[in-house]
């Protein structure tokens, strides 16, 4: 049997360091290099959103009689393109998720049309990889405009934001040439849901950890479409995501006081005492340094975090906590740094200051209600910044209790604070601490095994055509 050539177009709403707001934009272009390295013929689409500039002009071609401009430029030191999507209405605006919500579900069900409308020019067997909500809508449009040699593959990052809205609005929207069965589908709340219909129509289903991938099955995690995803079990793989381990490197970073690795670890703490001055806490390598950076929303456990605030004093620690979300959560956070000075609280989204924490903080903290994969704990884990976090999704399958960091089960402060004790008592130990942070720092969290993984799910759909 003759070797079909492997080629895979990425086609998602981030891609660091272009267009990034959460996760989701390291995992592409990470992903992509990984990819590329076995020896894929791997390729990105992004929207052309207006902040992008210098990207060099490709083609064009007319979708619905309007003119769209596809421009193209290269991941930094590689050879992987990235195709930018032009159209002025909906996708030329300044920030990657706004308006209205149907405006951002029209914003990327057009972009998933003219991405479908650009892969008609090319009739060699390929790959579409589509990820979270924003694409899922593709397989879809795949099946209807009958593209050949064309497989689909969906990655669900985060299963609780879907993408729903009113049928006749969406479809009269989509215009599509040929009616699938799966439109006549709705969820639980009657709605047409864009995530449901690429849970029904992808060729394969992956998520971003073998954990979640078993939690998604349950009514608990399923966020409603537990019973779509169980149709789909066969299809459904848990491939845990990985880390750009030449961007998150203790070793080379540029932003720490003094770059360290697994052999002299005990650095870091230069790296400490620079962070407790810039966050004007009581400078001492003796005191735990616990910190936070993520979204501030119930999702990442804000109100767990909130509750247990108050008793770092008592543990003579010191937080610090970085991010942004809900308002009602920040202005709490803040007014709880006003009462205890051992409590830093930062509203912003800083990439320098986060990595300044990786590389000086004793702790990082996780106590999510869910999290399908995460990647703090992994980048932290590689600067020997030990996780304190709930045993779910990702954070159970990276994260080895006891030995690399700290887990809890149930999702209440008693838990919580209890895990953070056990944090303190291998802090005061100088033996165990320094076992941890070795152990956590030698761990391999690359992209080097799971891309192998999504290459076997590629290979198996190829040569499926």
């Amino acid at each position: 049997m003759e070797k079909k050539k492997i080629k895979v177009f990425q086609v998602a709403t981030e891609c660091a360091p272009f267009a990034k707001v959460g996760g989701l934009g390291d995992v592409v272009p990470s992903l992509s290099k990984a990819l590329f390295e076995l020896g894929v013929n791997v390729s990105i689409f992004l929207p052309n959103y207006s902040f992008l500039k210098n990207f060099k002009f490709f083609n064009s071609f007319y979708f619905r009689g309007e003119k769209i401009n596809v421009y193209y430029d290269f991941l930094e030191g590689t050879k992987i393109k990235i195709f930018l999507f032009e159209e002025k209405k909906f996708l030329k605006k300044h920030k990657i998720y706004e308006g209205p919500a149907f405006f951002s579900i029209k914003k990327f069900l057009l972009f998933s049309l003219l991405v479908s409308e650009f892969l008609k020019k090319f009739p060699f067997p390929k790959i579409v990889h589509c990820h979270d909500w924003h694409t899922a809508i593709l397989p879809l449009i795949l099946k209807s405009r009958e593209i050949k040699n064309t497989k689909s593959v969906l990655t669900i990052h985060n299963l609780s934001h879907q993408g729903k809205w009113n049928e006749k609005e969406i479809l009269n929207f989509l215009n599509l040439e040929k009616r699938i069965e799966s439109l006549e589908k709705r969820d639980k709340d009657g709605d047409f849901n864009i995530l449901q219909q690429g849970i029904l129509n992808a060729d394969t289903i992956t998520t971003v950890s073998p954990t979640y991938s078993k939690e998604i099955l349950t009514k608990d995690f399923g966020m409603g479409l537990e019973n779509d995803l169980k149709k789909r079990k066969k299809d459904l793989f848990g491939i845990l995501n990985g880390i750009d381990t030449e961007v998150f490197d203790p070793e080379k970073d540029p932003y720490l006081k003094r770059n360290y690795s697994a052999k002299n670890f005990e650095r870091k703490i230069e790296n400490k005492l620079e962070l407790q001055k810039i966050l004007k806490l009581k400078v001492d390598q003796k005191i735990p340094l616990f910190s936070f950076i993520g979204r501030l929303d119930f999702q990442k456990g804000i109100p767990l975090l909130i509750n247990v605030l108050p008793f770092f004093k008592k543990l003579n620690s010191q937080v610090v906590i970085l991010g942004k979300g809900e308002k009602k959560f920040e202005e709490i956070l803040k007014e709880i740094s006003k009462k205890y000075p051992n409590v830093s609280i930062q509203i912003k989204f800083d990439l320098v200051l986060a990595q300044k924490i990786y590389g000086g903080a004793d702790f990082i903290l996780m106590p999510s209600l869910f999290e399908p994969c995460g990647l703090v704990q992994m980048i932290a884990q590689r600067y020997g910044t030990i996780p304190i976090a709930r045993k779910t999704g990702g954070l159970s399958d990276t994260i080895e209790d006891g030995k690399t960091g700290f887990l809890f089960e149930k999702y209440n402060t008693f838990e919580f604070l209890k895990a953070i004790k056990r944090g303190v008592f291998a802090f005061k130990d100088k033996s165990i601490w320094k076992k941890m942070v070795k152990r956590a720092m030698e761990k391999d969290f690359s992209w080097k095994k799971s891309a192998k993984k999504y290459l076997s799910l590629y290979k198996k759909l190829i040569n499926g055509l």
